[in-house]
């Protein structure tokens, strides 16, 4: 079995954090439909951390990062190696 790719790592974790279905379009606010609050972020942040093995600064501790699917997948092609 080939290994996953960063999007089905990362789908892995928000579904994880989640506990809910994710929407099907990647740009949807997570935040607006409900699925993430300010209370679950830190939770989220640390799931991508260690699933990704990463540490994320606390300047990028920003909802906007992590909005949707798309902005965090994004964001680990940018700093996840």
């Amino acid at each position: 079995m080939p290994d996953a790719t960063l999007r089905d790592r990362l789908l892995g974790v928000l579904k994880t954090v989640t506990a809910q279905p994710l929407p099907a379009d990647d740009e949807e606010s997570l935040f607006e439909s409900g699925l993430l609050d300010s209370f679950a972020l830190p939770d989220l942040v640390s799931a991508i951390e260690q699933e990704f093995s990463i540490k994320v600064p606390d300047r990028d501790l920003n909802p906007r990062k992590f909005d949707s699917i798309a902005r965090m997948e994004a964001y680990l092609e940018d700093h996840a190696s």
